[in-house]
């Protein structure tokens, strides 16, 4: 999977299916299900390491786990987020912090924001570094929002959502998530862009779906989104299975015989 071959999936009508990826276990897993694009998600610092937020996770954190990914990953697009403070500050630091990612092995960068971000957007596109945009509600502006809510219900929101996706197209970005926003106004952001739009809360008309990893899987259930559809329920599996090594080794079953070296 490359960028151009992405942005042709909206054209041909082939659904885009992106899965968060943190390391090189998880990485050769999700290649052989088949998945083609891979995103390094800052949700890292919830389901990884334990944080309430997105907010405390660092450059140096993101690089690390991408690394992990890229090295592992053989087919699949690797997009890396960029962390809280990595693009805010002035376009002069988010083009130097993309270009790192990129280094690290990543073939395109994610951050999020609308028309605060543009000039962030179309600096890094004109040096190569393609930018998946990011519109609804974002994590890293959670306090703003106070918590994790919808966006883009009253009509005056969307139509600064719908804006926002428009002026990321025209910067360069090469797709949009769109995060718990209605569905209705995410079909119309689809329908107005020829860029693709990747949902996660967002409805089925996007021309994509991305789901974080852990959440899928059913191994984060400390919050699970109303959007979230768990396909397994490995903590349960995990919990079984380490309740069984315990009672054996207690009781004196494990190590057993054909367990031990002769």
């Amino acid at each position: 999977m490359t960028i151009p071959d992405f942005r042709k999936r909206k054209a041909e009508g082939r659904k885009i299916v992106v899965v968060t990826a943190y390391d090189a276990l998880f990485t050769h897993i999700a290649e052989e299900a088949g998945l083609e694009v891979l995103l390094v998600g800052d949700s890292l610092g919830v389901v990884v390491q334990g944080k309430k937020d997105t907010l405390s996770v660092t450059m140096d954190d993101m690089l690390y786990h991408t690394k992990l990914v890229a090295g592992a990953a053989q087919r699949a697009l690797v997009i890396a987020d960029m962390p809280f403070l990595s693009y805010q500050v002035s376009v002069e630091e988010a083009v130097r912090n993309a270009g790192r990612f990129l280094q690290a092995g990543a073939a395109a960068v994610k951050l999020e924001g609308g028309a605060a971000v543009v000039d962030r957007v179309a600096a890094m596109t004109r040096f190569g570094i393609p930018v998946m945009g990011h519109l609804g509600m974002t994590p890293q502006s959670v306090h703003q929002y106070g918590g994790y809510k919808v966006q883009g219900k009253a009509p005056d929101q969307a139509e600064v959502l719908l804006n926002d996706a428009r002026a990321l197209e025209a910067a360069g970005a090469f797709a949009v998530v769109l995060e718990a926003v209605p569905a209705i106004l995410a079909r119309t952001i689809t329908q107005a862009l020829a860029i693709p739009t990747i949902g996660i809360g967002a409805g089925p008309a996007c021309d994509g779906q991305v789901l974080v990893l852990y959440d899928l899987l059913g191994l984060f259930e400390e919050f699970v989104p109303k959007f979230v559809k768990p396909y397994a329920h490995l903590r349960a599996d995990a919990l079984q299975a380490l309740r069984r090594f315990r009672e054996e080794v207690e009781q004196g079953k494990f190590p057993t015989d054909s367990e031990s070296y002769h």
